[in-house]
């Protein structure tokens, strides 16, 4: 009971750092002025939670054996139900994005917030473009885990796609830092780049057996 209590108390912790860093932040206005301003603040907070999670869906996956034994066999039953839960608020963020930009006068454009990949263009809308291929990058993965028993190729293969959530993390924190305000905020900067150099870190790790592991896949 008390190592399951720990771990709530230490994601609760991560997530606390969201309001406390909004409301930290230069752009924070209480109560919400206009329509535009409130769709702001829920898209940022959306962003700045999904991160977070990602972040622990990372670590959760990646020692999962180690979690299992010394916390039970319900961490394997949250990770799935967080995983449901990180896809809502990566589908969420930008939906917010999209009324936002409505409220501000730019008309309803999903077709601008979704798609519109560019690689040659401003700064600003080059991070927007690795959002979106996050948050498609994102569908992949949750897609092939949903019909991982649909075809035997997904069914040996999946696990192997799932190594997509590494990049997806490092695309939106790309994205989340030279984007908006809010990661550069303490104390939710902090977080980020401790966060940011564990995954690295995980991935050079791995680096030796996903090369081996992708080259016998690529052969078989």
């Amino acid at each position: 009971m008390i190592k399951k209590f720990s771990f709530w108390v230490a994601l609760l912790v991560l997530l606390s750092l969201t309001p406390i860093t909004i409301v930290r932040s230069p752009l924070f206005v209480f109560p919400p002025e206009s329509p535009t301003v409130l769709m702001n603040l829920i898209q940022r907070a959306l962003g700045l939670v999904a991160f977070t999670l990602l972040f622990w869906q990372i670590m959760l996956g990646a020692f999962m054996e180690k979690w299992t034994k010394k916390f039970g066999g319900w961490v394997f039953r949250f990770h799935i139900i967080e995983g449901v839960f990180i896809y809502l608020l990566v589908v969420l963020h930008p939906v917010f994005f999209m009324l936002y930009n409505y409220f501000y006068g730019r008309g309803f454009d999903p077709f601008y917030v979704f798609t519109q990949v560019c690689v040659l263009c401003r700064p600003r809308e080059l991070y927007y473009t690795l959002g979106r291929v996050s948050f498609w990058l994102v569908n992949i993965v949750i897609y092939t885990v949903i019909f991982r028993s649909a075809t035997p190729y997904l069914r040996a293969n999946w696990r192997k796609l799932h190594v997509i959530n590494y990049v997806i993390f490092l695309l939106v924190g790309i994205h989340g830092f030279s984007s908006g305000t809010d990661f550069r905020v303490m104390p939710f900067f902090a977080f980020a780049v401790v966060a940011y150099l564990i995954v690295i870190y995980r991935i050079i790790l791995k680096l030796p057996s996903l090369f081996v592991a992708y080259k016998n896949w690529m052969k078989s």
